[in-house]
């Protein structure tokens, strides 16, 4: 057993499921099967005392079970049995310290936060049986008497553990941080290296995404329809009403054009945002131009920092043509930047503000949407990519065009690719058992198996 043992416990919310022996999982109070016919004992004795409490062979053999669960593998010989037993053990003793830690710094767990997990834990458990009997006859071969009693049971366990999730996160608040040496972190990669997953297939790239423009007539055809909405609402029209009727924003448009609360520097257009901003509340705004099209805007109710507005958005009508006219002009601008133009030139001209000029963090190929992934393929270092297209889910299409800035193939990790996460995991782990341990000293501790 390791530290990292330990800690995934304190980390982990829900009892594990042991497939093997049943599915319904069985709590420690109620395991009196010994994990191993190498490690029977028919009496249920004592093998610790920490504090007032005691932990006690049964409760011990459910721990090695739900770790075995779990997919831990248990030695052939009884040494290499017991020598597991006890790393078991250990771990259970520090989890109890930390109850009994508790009501020093003032960690309490109300029933509200633990329901949703129980309830979640019952539907899962509950939906592996045809029907109500089954599942009660599966628990009475658990060790519960009904429903309620494992109801009752799980409580108790996801208090205990979210008990100690908590306690463990406040003392480490108030840990020294623990130092980790370069041959601690080369050590540690040698011992796993073998064991990690291959490192997928990165690619880092910026792009610029060209959007399709309305023709003159369909834009002041939608701007003549805004302004006769708006004044259709300074008459008195619902607001509400006209823009679930009218507005053309997917988004908002079934809640009345509700926009929510929003601070300054949130992401809305940077034009619409000053406006917004400017607005008292019941206050109509006048036309409103940007690149989504034409909005009025309403603004309900204003608090520091923060406003919460309703708008309605008239959009010009784009058509086939105006589609195609936006792909010859991503392939003009894309032939321009193979030939040298500067990418800011080329995005302050071209670029649709609403959208993001790349991703220059590694970022894994088999992760992007399939029209990305498709055009980083063939593509090598500084090339720039053919046009391709983006279809939204209302079916709008624009272009993009990438250049791809880094691109590491498939292989396996190096020391350098994974030495902080190895030395923020070890220092983590030292700084975990250097608290666990003060606690034991301050605790009364005694080891019986």
């Amino acid at each position: 057993m390791s530290l990292k043992s330990v800690v995934a416990f304190l980390l982990a919310v829900a009892p594990a499921v042991s497939a093997a022996q049943s599915v319904v999982p069985v709590p420690a109070a109620n395991a009196g099967s010994a994990p191993n016919t190498h490690m029977v004992d028919t009496v249920d004795r004592v093998v610790a005392v920490v504090g007032s409490s005691v932990i006690t062979w049964s409760d011990l053999a459910a721990a090695v079970n739900e770790q075995r669960a779990a997919g831990l593998k248990l030695p052939d010989d009884p040494a290499g049995q017991l020598a597991v037993a006890r790393g078991v053990l250990n771990d259970l003793v520090d989890q109890e310290i930390l109850i009994q830690k508790a009501k020093d710094v003032k960690v309490d767990v109300t029933d509200a936060e633990i329901t949703p997990q129980v309830d979640r834990q019952i539907k899962e458990v509950r939906s592996h049986f045809q029907s109500d009997i089954e599942y009660r006859n599966e628990l009475k071969n658990a060790g519960f008497g009904s429903p309620e009693e494992y109801r009752r049971t799980l409580f108790d366990q996801f208090r205990r553990r979210l008990i100690q999730q908590k306690t463990f996160a406040e003392l480490q608040k108030r840990a020294k941080p623990a130092s980790v040496t370069e041959e601690e972190v080369t050590a540690a990669f040698e011992k796993v290296k073998d064991q990690l997953k291959k490192r997928p297939a990165m690619v880092s790239f910026r792009q610029i995404v060209i959007a399709p423009h309305a023709s003159r007539f369909a834009d002041s055809v939608a701007l003549a329809k805004a302004e006769s909405l708006l004044v259709q609402l300074k008459k008195g029209a619902n607001f509400e009403e006209m823009a679930k009727r009218e507005s053309m924003d997917p988004g908002t448009k079934n809640v009345g054009g509700d926009l929510g609360w929003n601070r300054r520097g949130s992401d809305l257009v940077p034009q619409f945002e000053a406006v917004m901003f400017s607005l008292r509340p019941g206050e109509l705004s006048p036309i409103v131009k940007t690149s989504f099209g034409y909005h009025i805007i309403r603004v309900d109710r204003v608090q520091p920092a923060e406003v919460k507005a309703r708008h309605i958005l008239i959009a010009p009508v784009i058509d086939s043509n105006d589609v195609h006219l936006a792909y010859l002009r991503a392939d003009s601008v894309a032939n321009m930047w193979r030939k040298g133009a500067n990418f800011d030139t080329l995005v302050a001209k071209y670029h649709d503000p609403a959208e993001e000029k790349g991703i220059l963090q590694p970022y894994p190929v088999d992760s992007l949407p399939a029209s990305y992934k498709a055009a980083v393929a063939d593509l090598k270092v500084n090339d720039v990519s053919a046009p391709f297209a983006l279809v939204s889910q209302t079916g709008s299409t624009k272009y993009a065009i990438i250049q791809v800035v880094a691109k590491t193939a498939e292989g396996e990790y190096s020391l350098s690719e994974v030495r902080e996460n190895i030395r923020r995991q070890l220092a983590d782990e030292k700084q975990a058992r250097a608290l666990l341990d003060e606690l034991r000293k301050q605790t009364y501790v005694s080891l019986r198996l």
